[in-house]
């Protein structure tokens, strides 16, 4: 049995095809986790989502900031906007169904000792709070309620968690924190513009993984989301930091497609690379 952690696929089927190849991934013996950001961007998200709901329990994805977009864009709650490719997917026959499976999947999954996340963690979340908190949006997410939070999703405030923050304030810090966290304060104000790499920070501001009282310290950490992390480095290669190993090595703008392999011992891993797509600028 193999488990793999593996980054932003952002409808990169074919990096996708051919990673699984390389590692002779095999459903019925394996496990892939893929961190978030499935789809758009990419010339393929309908045939990303396709293969890895096929793939049933062997494929355990996350929701990222471009997944939660899909959804709102196929209820008509969001404009499709000017670099999305999420039409093939919209206008799909089965879109019933693929849209039904991405709304089961999680913020956050803690696994074979690893926390997951698409993007980051505040400094003030623990590990178990941070479970708890994706959990009551992944609740809504499968509720009756699941377009009117998709309504009220998008935004940037309240910056900051604050454990008095109710209804969709609160779901909008937890949604903003999981799928879209780069840089904060010390204190866990987000900023939520930057895409610079992490040697250039928003003034007051660091990586959320740098942040001095961070909770979840001495807990590791998998998450994708940040291309400029890896892209930065000449030999682009995923970033071990602070206990966290960002995996958004940038396949969808030059960069391989990158999967970690967790190894028998707690904390490792080999990481595999294969080719992503040519060319093309990082974004969030």
């Amino acid at each position: 049995m193999a488990l793999y952690l593996i980054g932003d696929l952002q409808g990169c089927l074919r990096p996708l095809e051919h990673l699984l190849q390389v590692v002779d991934f095999s459903p019925s013996r394996d496990t892939v986790y893929p961190l978030g950001d499935l789809v758009n961007r990419g010339p393929d998200s309908l045939g990303v989502l396709r293969r890895l709901m096929a793939l049933e329990g062997a494929a355990r994805p996350l929701l990222g900031n471009h997944d939660l977009h899909l959804l709102a864009v196929a209820c008509g709650l969001r404009p499709s906007g000017a670099s999305d490719t999420l039409a093939p997917i919209v206008q799909a026959q089965d879109r019933a169904a693929l849209l039904d499976w991405l709304r089961q999947q999680p913020l956050a999954r803690l696994e074979h000792g690893w926390l997951m996340v698409h993007a980051g963690v505040l400094p003030e979340w623990d590990c178990a709070q941070t479970l708890a908190l994706a959990a009551e949006v992944q609740a809504v997410l499968q509720s009756p309620r699941w377009t009117d939070f998709l309504a009220h999703m998008y935004g940037n405030q309240p910056q900051q968690w604050n454990d008095g923050l109710q209804g969709w304030e609160r779901l909008r810090v937890v949604v903003n924190a999981l799928t879209r966290l780069r840089f904060c304060t010390p204190s866990g104000v987000m900023d939520m513009k930057s895409t610079a790499p992490p040697d250039q920070p928003p003034a007051g501001h660091l990586p959320w993984f740098s942040a001095p009282n961070r909770q979840t310290q001495g807990q590791m950490i998998a998450f994708g989301h940040w291309s400029t992390l890896s892209l930065a480095q000449p030999e682009r290669r995923p970033v071990m930091v602070e206990g966290t190993l960002g995996l958004d090595t940038g396949c969808l703008w030059g960069g391989p497609l990158t999967a970690a392999r967790l190894g028998p011992v707690p904390g490792s891993y080999e990481l595999i690379s294969v080719e992503g797509l040519p060319g093309g600028k990082p974004a969030d």
